[in-house]
């Protein structure tokens, strides 16, 4: 079983995943940017926290988070961190001047809340640029990421998350536009309705260390 399993990894997620196992924590400040048409929102600060191997926290300045409960714990570090999957080519794709190539992620432990997620691999970099990933209790979401500075870590320099709002689970202390909690009005609001939020990083502070207590 193992040996089969073994045969099935492919060399540019190994190089990925090596990439960002040069990583063990780091914490991270940025702008982020909500366009989800039910939350009032503006730009607002955002300190990300994240530890091997899939911990994570956004901390927005002045109030909570505004990530899905669910999807920001699906990200590329905490897939690969696992190696708990199957990876499977299918083929490359044009995007934004570079031809990617798209592997598909099947995981092979039943307890992960995830069901299967695409990447789209830069061969050149070993860059991952999008993900598309589906949950199995939180819908699906799209993450396309821009490098910078800090490219050779795999750290992105912007992130930017969709998802379908019928998906979203509201975080606690969010307050949706209509006041109420009228089901009809909320229902009526989150269907078939597209969410997007941005955060562009200004600065990581990588493998300094982060307390357990931080998530």
């Amino acid at each position: 079983m193992n040996n089969r399993l073994q045969a099935q990894v492919d060399p540019l997620i190994e190089r990925v995943s090596q990439k960002l196992g040069l990583v063990n924590d780091y914490v991270a400040e940025g702008v982020m940017k909500t366009d989800v048409s039910f939350i009032k929102a503006s730009l607002g600060k955002v300190k990300v926290y994240f530890k091997k191997p899939n911990l994570l926290k956004v901390k927005k300045e002045g109030g909570i988070s505004l990530l899905p409960k669910g999807g920001v714990s699906v990200t590329i570090n905490s897939l690969l961190n696992t190696k708990q999957y199957i990876a499977l080519p299918a083929g490359t794709q044009e995007y934004n001047g570079k031809t990617l190539r798209v592997i598909k992620l099947v995981p092979t432990d039943d307890k992960l809340d995830w069901v299967i997620s695409t990447l789209w691999i830069d061969p050149a970099d070993a860059l991952v640029y999008k993900t598309f990933t589906t949950t199995k209790e939180n819908g699906s979401y799209e993450i396309t990421m821009e490098y910078g500075s800090y490219a050779n870590l795999g750290l992105p320099s912007k992130i930017i998350f969709a998802f379908n709002t019928k998906d979203y689970k509201l975080p606690n202390g969010i307050t949706l536009e209509f006041g109420d909690d009228d089901p009809t009005a909320k229902q009526k609001a989150l269907k078939n309705k597209k969410g997007k939020i941005e955060i562009t990083y200004t600065n990581y502070v990588i493998n300094k260390g982060v307390s357990n207590t931080m998530f």
